[in-house]
């Protein structure tokens, strides 16, 4: 079985960069980028993950904005936004945009694979 990539984007790096590496460690592919030109370019490059750990507030492009730009390249990515400041709008407008779920920072890393796990299958059962 091939191995789930997951493309983490946040304008925090340091954070960024801690949960892909604590994702490699539990079997995934994992990445970071910092805010969505950056996450364009990786995809630009090939690199297509499977999901996508979103952050809803970066300068420049937003979480919502990005979403956009995700699902105009790859509808079939899962996107999962973690934010530490949640809003119900955002929510409801990402849900409508295509996102797969929407999490609140600190959010442990058990409940988060357990998001993705879910999110991988929904994307291998074709509900998109």
């Amino acid at each position: 079985m091939k191995t789930t990539k997951v493309l983490i984007i946040d304008d925090e790096m340091d954070f960024a960069d801690t949960l892909a590496e604590r994702l490699r460690k539990r079997g995934f592919v994992s990445k970071a980028a910092n805010g969505a030109d950056a996450a364009m370019a990786i995809l630009d490059d090939g690199w297509i993950p499977e999901v996508v750990i979103l952050d809803l507030q970066m300068p420049g492009y937003d979480g919502l904005a990005t979403l956009d730009k995700l699902k105009a390249r790859s509808p079939v990515i899962e996107v999962i936004m973690l934010t530490g400041h949640p809003s119900t709008i955002s929510g409801i407008q990402g849900m409508h945009k295509g996102l797969f779920d929407y999490l609140m920072k600190p959010v442990s890393i058990d409940i988060l694979i357990e998001k993705i796990e879910a999110a991988l299958q929904k994307r291998l059962s074709g509900e998109n």
